[in-house]
């Protein structure tokens, strides 16, 4: 069975982020059937005090396995001064760069401004094109403004939303294709 692993890097339980990831996360699992997995920062706080992969806790290490066996990867995060977090890209740099190669990733974020929204693609596109996964084209950014209810009522962003869901769900299938054929 596919897994979609969702990370979602806000420091904090709760967060505006993680509901927009974990809704979109089972937007894209109910199409798929795949098993969905979420990943929070804010969980693994605690656990993320290590310098290295040696030094992980059994959360922490079954946390990076996810990610590193996962057939889509979700990236969300908050924007703080024009980048991600500096936890989420802790726990990224524990990641085996290998395990990634030709992942699909898709890429979220939410900002206090729309100035934020280059984010995607002059952040975190080219850390994981250091892995060389694979950058579903669209990424979608949302402001706090947009998401203030908890909803989305921007009818282009719902649409640009519905587009980054399609090629998801697309690059899941894509995957076991793959993986079926090498298999055969």
């Amino acid at each position: 069975m596919p897994e979609i692993v969702a990370v979602v890097g806000s420091p904090t339980p709760h967060s505006r982020t993680r509901n927009l990831v974990t809704d979109i996360l089972a937007r894209i699992a109910g199409v798929t059937g795949a098993a969905a997995r979420l990943v929070d920062i804010a969980e693994l706080v605690p656990s993320l005090m290590v310098r290295s992969r040696e030094e992980t806790s059994p959360v922490l290490e079954e946390a990076l396995r996810a990610v590193e066996r996962a057939h889509l990867l979700l990236i969300g995060t908050p924007v703080y001064k024009g980048s991600y977090t500096g936890l989420f890209k802790h726990f990224i740099d524990l990641v085996d760069y290998r395990s990634l190669a030709g992942v699909p990733v898709g890429l979220l974020a939410m900002g206090g401004s729309d100035r934020h929204a280059l984010v995607i693609d002059h952040q975190l596109r080219p850390l994981f094109g250091f892995f060389n996964a694979q950058m579903l084209p669209t990424g979608v950014f949302v402001s706090e403004r947009s998401y203030a209810d908890g909803f989305i009522d921007d009818p282009v962003l719902q649409n640009r939303i519905s587009v980054f869901v399609r090629e998801s769900v697309d690059a899941v299938k894509i995957r076991l294709v793959i993986r079926d054929l090498r298999a055969a």
